[in-house]
């Protein structure tokens, strides 16, 4: 595990940095600072008032008492805001928010601006400078001091798509960092405010997220292809402040439905030309470029030489673990938005204990493709920038060409990327001569079976107990019998022996090719929803290792993964460190045995503090004694003593969502009441379970109104020669009304099964309460499913 501690202080890099402090300080001080008119002008001169850098020297500094007296200064220095009875002043954009009343002259400033800062990465705010003793990561954008320290010139990010493309060391993405935070405070931003950034992934994004981070202020994150509607929702529940935006084009798009109904105290725009933006939108809201904010903050920090010299000084807090720092919205119920609420510790837990599951080396290359709203990506960035890794943006467009381009050591992505690579390499085999197609299927087809032989073979009889992996699945509580296991051994030894030379050849024919296509010389880890067990399969075959693992938003994500050292297809692996899971009877809630499928609770550092300004859905999801109810199914493999299976105890088995929402293979979260309710109103349609649990796409289970289909039939005159409706024609006409009465819907319904029987009390698939049982419905038509989504 890769230890959270770095040297304390980098002194060429603070010298030099004091250095174009020195170079500067007096055109940062003049109030001929001609940037962004008035307002960045009034802010700068608000923010120079409360910055200090580190101690040099004892006999460079003054007593603390004379620092006392120079902390006068003349009125007109001072910005003015008003403050309500008892609350505490806050420094904010001139048009927003008036400034304290100055003091008398002679007198000093008895309430001082409250700011916060990240103790490590801004350690030269506190006392002490970067003398002091603090060693470890007490908030999320420390890890950035101790990245730029040890691994300083090595390229942290390359983003080629966005204009201009980016290429940043690890020293520089730090300054970038620390400037993006030093603006945000120079125009007004106080710790607790929330602040909406809606981006799509990019290295601007991260240092936007970051620099507010390291503020003390919340970050509340979503993605520029979430519905206006949406996006409003989570703004104004949130309580946000202000908005960072990705580029003029979806700023304009938020123009008119968007920026009428919000308040907010200026924007920040991360990519493109502010003179893009639709002017009348912004009416005399303040607009801020990246480049804005960054040059604010480089000119703050300047200024924070000249400002210790004179022993202007105000007090810094540190962030707390325990303080929020972000929120994330899952698609909630109902329309009502679910605030997770994530602390500074919740995320560290994550960055300090993921190492095991990716023993990431300094230079390793990773592929990032999802959004950074995804608790899984935002919480893996954070982690794999503390190895010293280098990570290149790409998107869906460009994935095929990044992956022979780069060929990177790790991608980290959702099962869909997994399938969309197994569908390519397929295609392409698919593409080739018949003979070349044949050979390459019967060679796929040996490895499969050559792989399951090794899974038991691996465990050399009549050494048991010492020697194999121990990583075949098995869901028996009691251990077979010696002679069991011995005669298995047997016969998996002599398939795989005979298979071994053909798995052999099909390396060099055919796998070495899908290698140098799709790089991953590592692991891919794939998370957010459950890996189809024949994509699986088809890789461990070729010998591209995945890696599944699971985790929820409210857990900071991970709770389990497969480790690359016992990697156990069909299970989530074993529990990330620091964390509990049991699982408990779904109607009785007491704890089941391993073996037995439940409802799934974790315990652990990373569960949320709660749902923000929701009291009653925190209650519901986490218990007094802070287990929480992911809402999944599944079960713990029990512990075998040998065999093949007994590496495997103590692993996590998912079987399904034990509520409604429905999770694609995407990673998107689907509530199907609202399509399943908009398709009971047509008259064809009797009853109807939306499903797709870990499918790319949606599908439908329908039971028709027989009669309200015939009459329908007999209008459109479709009925065949005896009177009877051909099955092709019923499908035909449901899946017609299914699509009108569901275009207004978020998501839409591929496949659709037309099934005879009603659900009903008498046959168990509804509850006395006259509601379908989804899971029991599933699990009747559970074979016809599958040959649905084939």
């Amino acid at each position: 595990m890769r230890s959270a501690r770095g040297p304390h202080t980098n002194t060429r890099l603070e010298e030099s940095t004091l250095h174009a402090s020195l170079s500067r300080s007096a055109c940062c001080w003049s109030a001929g600072v001609a940037f962004v008119a008035g307002t960045m002008l009034a802010a700068s001169a608000a923010h120079m008032a409360g910055l200090r850098v580190p101690r040099r020297s004892p006999s460079s500094l003054l007593s603390r008492r004379r620092r006392r007296r120079l902390l006068r200064r003349p009125a007109a220095l001072l910005p003015r805001t008003r403050a309500a009875a008892g609350a505490t002043p806050r420094v904010r954009p001139p048009r927003c928010a008036a400034s304290p009343p100055p003091p008398s002259s002679g007198s000093v400033l008895e309430h001082p601006v409250r700011r916060k800062c990240s103790p490590l990465l801004e350690s030269a705010l506190l006392p002490g400078g970067s003398d002091s003793a603090v060693h470890e990561w007490k908030a999320v954008p420390d890890i950035w001091r101790t990245a730029a320290e040890k691994y300083a010139d090595l390229v942290a990010v390359i983003d080629p798509y966005h204009e201009p493309p980016t290429e940043w060391t690890y020293t520089q993405l730090e300054q970038e960092i620390l400037d993006f935070s030093q603006g945000l405070r120079a125009i007004g931003v106080a710790p607790d405010e929330k602040i909406a950034l809606f981006a799509e992934n990019s290295c601007r994004w991260l240092v936007a997220d970051q620099g507010s981070m390291a503020t003390g202020a919340i970050n509340v994150v979503r993605g520029t292809r979430s519905s206006d509607e949406e996006l409003f929702q989570i703004y104004t529940h949130s309580e946000s402040i202000a908005l960072v935006v990705d580029n003029p084009q979806f700023f304009n798009r938020l123009a008119d439905s968007f920026m009428k109904k919000i308040n907010t105290r200026f924007i920040v725009l991360l990519w493109g030309d502010k003179s893009c933006i639709d002017s009348q939108a912004l009416k005399d809201i303040p607009l801020y470029s990246y480049k804005d904010i960054t040059k604010l903050g480089r000119e703050s920090r300047n200024a924070l030489f000249l400002s210790e010299q004179q022993g202007q000084q105000d007090v810094f807090e540190t962030i707390s673990p325990e303080d929020v720092a972000t929120l994330m919205y899952t698609s909630g119920t109902s329309g009502n938005p679910k605030g997770v609420m994530l602390t500074h510790r919740n995320l560290l837990h994550q960055i300090n204990n993921l190492w095991e599951i990716a023993p990431t080396e300094p230079g390793d290359r990773f592929l990032s493709m999802l959004p950074p709203w995804h608790a899984y990506e935002r919480t893996c960035e954070y982690f794999i920038f503390t190895c010293g890794i280098q990570q290149v943006y790409t998107t869906v467009k460009y994935l095929k060409e990044d992956l022979q381009r780069y060929q990177p050591h790790y991608i980290i992505s959702v099962p869909l990327v997994y399938e969309t690579l197994y569908r390519s390499v397929h295609r392409q085999i698919s593409s080739s001569s018949s003979a070349q197609k044949i050979i390459a299927l019967s060679l796929i087809k040996i490895s499969l079976l050559y792989m399951e032989a090794k899974k038991i073979y691996e465990f050399p009889f009549p050494f048991f107990f010492t020697i194999g992996k121990g990583t075949l699945l098995s869901n028996r509580p009691v251990e077979p019998p010696f002679i069991v296991h011995m005669v298995k051994w047997l016969w998996a030894r002599f398939i795989a022996t005979f298979l071994w030379p053909l798995h052999y050849l099909a390396n060099i024919l055919v796998y070495k090719k899908i290698h140098s296509a799709i790089g991953i010389s590592k692991a891919g880890i794939s998370a957010g929803a459950s890996l189809p067990m024949h994509v699986d399969k088809f890789f461990e075959a070729i010998g591209i290792k995945l890696q599944n693992g699971y985790g929820l938003t409210e857990t900071s994500p991970a709770i389990a993964a497969r480790r690359p050292f016992c990697n156990v297809l069909g299970t989530v692996g074993s529990p990330v460190k620091h964390t509990e899971i049991k699982v408990f009877d779904i109607e009785t809630g007491e704890a089941l045995p391993d073996g037995s499928k439940g409802i799934i609770k974790i315990k652990g550092p990373q569960v949320m503090k709660g749902y923000y300004k929701n009291p009653s859905a925190t209650n519901e999801a986490l218990d007094q004694e802070g287990w929480f109810s992911t809402g999944d199914v599944g079960w713990i493999v029990p512990h075998h003593a040998i065999g093949p299976s007994r590496k495997c105890g103590g692993m996590l088995v998912l079987e399904g969502r034990a509520k409604d929402t429905i999770v694609l293979s995407t990673g998107e979260n689907v509530e199907p009441a609202e399509i399943e309710e908009a398709a009971s109103r047509s008259n064809l349609i009797n009853q109807i379970v939306v499903i797709g649990q870990d499918q790319r796409r949606l599908g439908a289970i329908i039971v028709p109104s027989n009669d309200e289909v015939l009459a329908e039939a007999k209008r459109k005159s479709i009925l065949d020669e005896s009177g009877e409706l051909a099955k092709d024609k019923v499908m035909s006409m449901l899946y017609d009304e299914l699509k009108t009465w569901t275009a207004h819907c978020s998501f839409r319904v591929g496949p659709i099964m037309v099934v005879d029987e009603p659900f009903t009390i008498d046959n168990g698939l509804m509850t006395p309460t006259m509601k379908i049982r989804r899971d029991k419905v599933t699990a009747k038509y559970q074979r016809e499913i599958d040959e649905l989504f084939k």
